[in-house]
């Protein structure tokens, strides 16, 4: 058992959320705490955000964030308990942080099912099992 997982999910992509899920539930089925993180991407470069009007990039993380808490109380089951957390960066560093600062014991995370572009670019979930400092489960999807 766990004391705290933290669970990262893609909460716009439904199929890929369910067995990771089931695995943090599964980790602190015995009174652990779960942490759910879900990261919205940068928008990159200066030229791409300067397209949006003034404050998108706040309004739209405080819409996100409802979204995730939504997202918990549907999803987790009532005696779990659970934080929601957005984080914004780059998916794989912004996971990590994210561990790092909760001070959990494992990452849960989803992995599809390889790609060509994955060997060559590396998915998020190989980044995080390279350069998290805690155990990481990683449940193909």
């Amino acid at each position: 058992m766990a004391k705290k997982v933290l669970l990262a999910v893609d909460i716009n992509n439904e199929e890929t959320s369910k067995g990771p899920l089931e695995a943090a539930l599964d980790l602190v089925r015995d009174g652990g705490v779960l942490h759910v993180v879900s990261v919205v991407p940068e928008f990159g470069l200066p030229q791409v955000s300067g397209f949006f009007p003034e404050g998108y990039e706040k309004r739209m993380l405080a819409k996100f964030s409802e979204a995730l808490k939504a997202w918990v109380t549907t999803h987790v089951p009532d005696g779990v308990e659970a934080h929601p957390h957005v984080a914004h960066g780059t998916i794989y560093d912004q996971v990590v942080r994210a561990a790092d600062k909760l001070e959990v014991d494992v990452i849960v995370i989803g992995s599809h099912r390889p790609e060509l572009r994955d060997y060559l670019l590396g998915p998020n979930a190989a980044r995080v099992v390279r350069h998290a400092k805690q155990s990481v489960y990683v449940v193909r999807t």
